[in-house]
């Protein structure tokens, strides 16, 4: 391709609405453009890299026995009635009427789509287990779309969803999926971890986020640093040590801490650490119930787990009213010691002795407080999020806290979706059984948002190859002098007879222009064809992501740059 003839305008200047690197990079190197908030077009650029992303997926899909279909971005409401997900789905869900005002939606995902057709089409055990899925544009209405396409609203999702006659079958199809996405993104050159998740708004028994790992990252992940185990700080579980509190050397005491209400303000005032601080939150669940919860002093409620342990959808801190009625006392200032009601309480709670809490009571605290013998709990349980040096849940290892941008997600679904839609089949006895089932997506664009976000520097994005717009670009020095034009042509010519995909910069610009434009761009290998050059009998071949220049003999150039290319899509 020639960049004269290309639609690539690059920006000298970032975005004022870009606030993340990809989304600067992307709109400066000519990749999108935005339409409306959350919406973009993809120029040619962004569009060869959706392609690559979307090949590999085709690719390993395939490999792994799915079958491609294509199903409508605008769905029936009846579909999503009949999953009860009309009304839980939220404003994320985009409604309309058509002109006889039936209702219709954008999909934002296709569970309901998917099982309608398989209930349709599939009537003996003998046509599973199946495997279908598609690559198609999917529309969730954000409320605050942002960092371009790490948070559209409108945006391209690969969906693939598994159909089994038992459990024992699904779990077959969950594994071959979660391995296909290894592959994946080991082939698009990502650096990722695959982390064990909650279901969501999705559903189902278990799950896997795969995440590229960037320092700017939404979220946070942990694994160990022994062995393959890593989840999501949501999802992250923390061990049982079995520790019981150590006979106490302090006695119960009440000490006054005049407006001395957060855990830094009291460990301040008292002189000693958070963690010799119970911390004493009361909480409303969704449900009405009112529940306090124990930690030390410096961790932090996992919400989710809360949840879980609880049976409940959300938690909230009590209002003022609340607590004044719960502990006798203003906020800041509770704690378990005389507390009525249902206690829980993280693990570690449970082995500290001559702790500092809240005595129920404005401006004091008590201090030389033991779990046991000052107050009790009705259950232990993991309930914090986990931090760096944690240990590890499976082995003798210690957690690693990262950054991570979630690209992919597999789930268990089993048969929320086939039993309230009624996919079912028939079995070898001619009995009608459900199916069960299992869906995986991952986000094409923010695949490519994501690489470009581990994979940058000052002077712009650093491709990985196999998912780079073009392999090479060929800069040539000076286009009006002809003897530089043809060796620029000829090695043109000569890498695509070699399957190479090439980017011809044959604009008349200044050579740093064209240099600053080659490093915006993130195009692996550059090949520079300038005057010196030809008069040394030889090209500089340069490296995007280390910088390194070598000068390659005229006659051999075309091969050293295709073996490279090949060398580095091989991994």
């Amino acid at each position: 391709m020639r960049y004269s003839q290309y639609l690539l305008n690059t920006l000298k200047e970032t975005p004022a609405d870009a606030e993340v690197v990809s989304h600067q990079l992307m709109m400066r190197a000519g990749m999108i453009r935005k339409i409306a908030a959350g919406i973009y077009s993809y120029l040619p650029l962004g569009l060869r890299s959706i392609r690559k992303v979307e090949q590999i997926i085709r690719e390993e899909m395939n490999r792994a026995g799915a079958i491609e279909l294509l199903m409508p971005m605008v769905v029936p409401a009846e579909l999503w009635q009949e999953s009860t997900r009309w009304e839980q789905y939220g404003k994320e869900l985009l409604r309309f009427k058509d002109r006889k005002e039936a209702d219709f939606c954008l999909g934002p995902t296709h569970e309901e789509v998917i099982t309608d057709i398989v209930r349709r089409e599939v009537r003996s055990y003998r046509q599973l287990p199946l495997n279908l899925y598609q690559v198609q544009s999917k529309f969730r209405d954000e409320i605050r779309p942002r960092f371009g396409l790490m948070r559209g609203r409108e945006f391209i999702m690969k969906d693939a969803y598994s159909f089994d006659v038992d459990e024992a079958g699904a779990d077959v199809a969950y594994d071959k999926m979660y391995q296909a996405y290894r592959r994946i993104f080991e082939r698009c050159g990502l650096r990722f971890r695959a982390v064990e998740a909650d279901t969501g708004n999705i559903g189902g028994s278990s799950s896997h986020e795969f995440m590229v790992l960037a320092d700017s990252g939404e979220d946070a992940i942990v694994s160990c640093d022994s062995c393959e185990y890593a989840a999501n700080v949501e999802k992250a579980e923390l061990r049982d040590a079995g520790a019981t509190a150590p006979a106490p050397t302090e006695a119960l005491s009440k000490v006054a801490t005049p407006n001395q209400r957060t855990i830094e303000e009291v460990a301040a005032f008292l002189k000693v650490e958070p963690a010799r601080l119970i911390k004493t939150l009361i909480l409303r669940t969704d449900g009405g119930e009112t529940a306090t919860v124990l930690l030390r002093g410096d961790r932090e409620l996992n919400d989710i787990k809360l949840c879980r342990l609880l049976c409940c959808n959300e938690v909230e801190l009590a209002d003022e009213e609340t607590v004044r009625r719960v502990t006798g006392a203003p906020s800041g200032f509770a704690g378990p010691v005389g507390l009525k009601g249902r206690i829980f309480a993280d693990f570690e709670v449970r082995a500290m002795a001559d702790a500092v809490t809240g005595a129920n009571e404005a401006d004091a605290h008590y201090t030389g407080v033991t779990c046991g013998r000052d107050f009790t709990v009705e259950t232990f349980a993991d309930l914090r999020e986990a931090v760096a040096g944690d240990p590890c849940p499976r082995c003798a290892g210690k957690l690693e806290v990262w950054r991570g941008i979630e690209v992919g997600h597999v789930f268990k679904l089993g048969t929320k979706y086939s039993q309230a839609l009624g996919a079912t089949f028939l079995d070898a006895q001619g009995q009608e059984q459900v199916i069960f089932m299992g869906c995986y997506g991952i986000g094409v664009g923010r695949t490519v948002a994501a690489a470009i976000e581990q994979n940058n520097d000052a002077n712009g994005i650093i491709f990985p190859m196999p998912i780079a717009p073009f392999q090479v670009i060929v800069t040539m020095v000076n286009p009006n002098d002809a003897e530089v034009c043809a060796a620029a042509e000829k090695l043109y010519a000569d890498l695509l007879e070699r399957g190479v995909e090439v980017l011809l910069d044959d604009r008349d610009e200044r050579p740093g222009s064209k240099f600053k434009d080659a490093d915006l761009l993130g195009i692996p290998l550059r090949v520079t064809v300038g005057a010196r050059g030809l008069k040394d009998g030889a090209l500089e071949v340069q490296e995007r992501r280390s910088g390194t220049r070598e000068m390659v003999p005229l006659a051999e150039v075309a091969e050293v740059v295709a073996a490279r290319v090949r060398s580095a899509l091989a991994g």
